[in-house]
């Protein structure tokens, strides 16, 4: 399932129009980043939860050399899946 499908998904089950669908999932995933960006955790409880965590630096190998590479620190999103999903595709 690709955004286009989700957003006609989501507009046939709450009966609502394209176009509304389409603005509600942009609205709700740039309200995700948001608190992401400043490093807060978003819980959807049963679905899951986003946090950002950081990376520390690291050596790394070029797989096609074999030489050893630096590898910089970075925040990364880890997602933490909720029981109900969990149960639902077990």
């Amino acid at each position: 399932m690709n955004k286009t499908d989700l957003i006609d998904a989501m507009a046939e089950h709450a009966g609502i129009t394209k176009a509304a669908a389409k603005k509600a999932l942009e609205c709700a995933l740039i309200e995700i980043e948001g608190a992401l960006q400043k490093g807060n955790r978003v819980s959807l409880v049963g679905f899951g939860s986003w946090s950002v965590s950081r990376r520390a630096a690291r050596e790394g190998r070029n797989p096609q050399t074999g030489k050893t590479i630096k590898i910089k620190a970075k925040n990364v999103v880890k997602f933490k899946a909720g029981s109900d999903l969990s149960n639902a595709v077990n």
